[in-house]
């Protein structure tokens, strides 16, 4: 029980499940945001649900819906998401800087060459 008790607290664990449900939730936001594109979009050219189109007698409006709606959702996750995240972690991380005092391989591989040529 003791183990048990151990895999429920591990903080990985608790990081996974709030990951989870926020997930989950902003998944609804950005559904009913593409919900507004959609709208938008019907507004602009008439109805935004493509479920009726059919060729040759194939109904495949539901798959043509269902990829609007994909390039929607992932615009915004990338333009609302990716791209902010990028540009704040850019401005917050600091460049790698190489030690100035700290040998190279090469430097090391060197001065125990001449070491061993001394002897």
């Amino acid at each position: 029980m003791a183990g048990f008790k151990e895999f429920l607290m591990r903080g990985n664990l608790i990081d996974l499940a709030v990951a989870f449900i926020l997930g989950a939730s902003f998944g609804n936001v950005v559904t009913a945001f593409t919900k507004i594109i959609m709208d938008i979009i019907g507004k602009l050219g008439g109805n935004p649900d493509f479920s009726t189109v059919a060729i040759g007698g194939v109904n495949i409006g539901v798959f043509i819906t269902a990829v609007v709606s994909f390039v929607i959702m992932a615009a915004v996750l990338y333009f609302g998401v990716v791209k902010p995240y990028e540009r704040i972690r850019s401005m917050t991380s600091k460049p790698a800087v190489d030690e100035p005092g700290k040998p190279t391989s090469e430097d090391l591989l060197v001065e125990i060459r001449d070491l061993l040529a001394k002897k």
